[in-house]
Order: C-alpha cells, then structure tokens, then sequence
C-alpha cells in the first residue's frame, strides 16, 4: 500500500456530514494526508473517528445541525480552540427526498433547503473570518449531477439544492479569491452509500446500464477528488464543479 504523501499536514478541515458514506470517506482520507479533522454530524461520528484514529490521525467529533446557525458557529469556535485553525471547510452534509413534483410538500421543500443550502451557507458564514484573517482557505462544497442537469432519482428540491450549491460556490469563488480563499464543488452521481442502498435490483441496473464505465463510483474515488482540490496543488483552480460520474455526464 503506498504511503500518504501528507499533502494536508497542519492543515485542519471541518466535514459535515462526516458519520458515513462520502463525508466519513473524505474525512479519513484527509487524515491519511496529515489533516486534523473536525467531524461534524448529527449523527454519531464514532465509527469515522475510530478509523482515523486507528491510523494515527487527529480528529474531533462535534454533534451539530448546520441548519441551526448559533451552532455552527459554536462548533466552529471549539474547532479553532481545539486545533487553532480551520484551513479547509467540506459541506458535505445533506438530505434527499424521494419520489415526484406531486409527493413532494411544502415541508419537505423547505426542510431540504434548510439543510442543503442554508447548511452550507451557515457553515461558509462560520469560518471565513478566520480563513480571510489567515489569508489562507478552501471551501469545497460536495454538490450532485443533479445540480447541473436536474433530478434524475429523487424529487425536484434535491436538485434545486444542489444547483443553488453551484451558484454559491461560484459567487464565492469570484467574491473570496482576494482572501486567498478558492471555493470549489464536486458533483457526484450513482455513489456506492447508504442513499444508492436503497435502490431496488432494477434501478441499480438501470442506473448502471447509464455510466459509460459500467458501475457504480465509490466514496473513496470522491474523496481522492476532495483532497486535489484542497491541497496545494489545486491553487489555481477556483469556481469549479468537477464532475464524478464515471461519464454519465460530461459538460
């Protein structure tokens, strides 16, 4: 197994979201690379923080809804208290709702709204200050295909979300450069997690039968996208939304 090249040494990064699938990816792969990890979730992180510290990473566990601003913002103080810095924020946490336009209510619009994009917008509000003191930052957003080409698999607010976290994300990258801050996003489609878990055997295939590379993309291939565009050698690149879709969409 060849070694970790510490591309993220003293460097410290918040994932949301950070209890499984794609953040618990992200955040054990930054810690490979010599990160501190602050792992914030509603959820349990236990599992996430086992791992790292297993490899002999550093790591935080934080118990946080991003929707509720006061405490990000706490979350975010204890961070920096901790590690004395937060160089790298992942808004990787969100939500999904299933089914059409006629299934979908109210409730459901605003509460995928509160998390996905007000989340992520409490979460950025959270560390620039300390990023634009340090002149120093990366904000990587963990968007979807969706974003870009509407909902394939879920209802239409998901992909609202996710295209409103394009639009963020480059009205960052254009409004923070001067900080020395880039903002950038990924936009997956069809990630071996908990949400494709929930396929039936006809839709996995269907879905599949999609992707020109013929399977389904794992949360480590994300992660590996994650750390190139938080490390150094990304610095140059800025408002971008990669694509990880192993070909199903290529713009």
């Amino acid at each position: 197994m060849p070694q970790p090249s510490m591309l993220l040494r003293n460097r410290t990064a918040l994932v949301t979201g950070a209890a499984k699938g794609i953040g618990k990816a992200i955040a054990v792969r930054f810690a490979e690379e010599g990160a501190g990890v602050v792992l914030a979730d509603v959820l349990d992180t236990a599992e996430t923080l086992e791992a790292i510290v297993a490899g002999g990473g550093r790591a935080l566990s934080v118990k946080v809804d991003i929707a509720d601003a006061a405490a990000v913002e706490a979350m975010a103080a204890v961070s920096i208290s901790v590690f004395g810095t937060i160089d790298i924020l992942v808004n990787n946490a969100g939500i999904i709702a299933r089914g059409t336009i006629f299934e979908l209510t109210l409730e459901t619009w605003k509460k995928v709204l509160d998390v996905n994009v007000n989340g992520a917008f409490n979460c950025v509000k959270a560390v620039i200050p300390h990023m634009a003191k340090n002149r120093y930052g990366r904000i990587l957003s963990i968007s979807s295909v969706a974003g870009k080409m509407g909902d394939v698999t879920a209802a239409p607010v998901y992909g609202t979300s996710k295209g409103a976290i394009n639009a963020f994300t480059k009205s960052l990258a254009r409004q923070l450069a001067e900080f020395g801050i880039t903002a950038n996003a990924i936009a997956p489609h069809a990630i071996d997690t908990d949400m494709s878990a929930e396929w039936s055997e006809e839709k996995r295939a269907a879905v599949i039968s999609g992707i020109p590379v013929g399977r389904l993309g794992k949360a480590r291939e994300v992660a590996d996208a994650a750390l190139f565009l938080v490390s150094e050698s990304s610095g140059f690149i800025t408002g971008e939304i990669l694509d990880v879709n192993g070909g199903f969409l290529m713009d």
